[in-house]
């Protein structure tokens, strides 16, 4: 279990912490912690290298949404010998404490991860579900989907997640650097 922190330990030393933030460049957008660099989980070994040399100079913070891509990005950064705390809460509980979030200009807001995931695991069980009347044998569609989501909590992995965080609204073109871009403020 990696290191922890929680947003009121964080505030305080803010400056002191190279803040990575694992989410989506979508979620990103729709408001991060002041001075967090965005660098999606499923980008977070190609970072490797800089995250290094960030946490030579200086310890790393890794935040998400609620706490459990910033957990798995945690590990990751472990296994390759990087420590770095996890921010307990993520995001929503740096904001709901009163904390500013930064946003680009001309940026919108983008649900969550956890939320979209509900709402098309939702939909794809409902889905099976209806098509299961005219077509028997459809509700396996929502079985499938059911057994997803118990590997995805015992696996603490989203595969749906993973193919919704490359969905274009979640890959915005404008406000956000690009990765190489956020590695090379990584460097300096």
């Amino acid at each position: 279990m990696a290191a922890s922190l929680t947003a009121e330990q964080l505030e305080p030393r803010l400056g002191q912490f190279t803040v990575i933030d694992v989410r989506s460049p979508g979620e990103y957008a729709g408001g991060h912690i002041p001075g967090a660099h965005n660098i999606p989980l499923d980008k977070l070994q190609r970072a490797l290298p800089d995250l290094r040399a960030a946490a030579e100079r200086g310890e790393l913070a890794v935040v998400c949404a609620s706490g459990a891509r910033s957990q798995t990005a945690c590990s990751q950064l472990a296994a390759a010998g990087i420590p770095a705390f996890t921010v307990v809460g993520g995001t929503a509980a740096w904001a709901q404490g009163g904390r500013p979030l930064d946003r680009p200009a001309g940026a919108r807001a983008v649900w969550a991860m956890d939320r979209q995931v509900r709402l098309a695991a939702g939909s794809l069980v409902i889905l099976g579900m209806l098509v299961d009347l005219a077509l028997p044998g459809a509700r396996w569609v929502s079985a499938a989907v059911g057994a997803g989501l118990v590997f995805s909590a015992l696996s603490n992995t989203c595969a749906m997640g993973n193919l919704l965080g490359k969905l274009p609204y979640n890959r915005p073109r404008t406000g956000t650097a690009d990765l190489d871009d956020i590695l090379g403020n990584l460097r300096k």
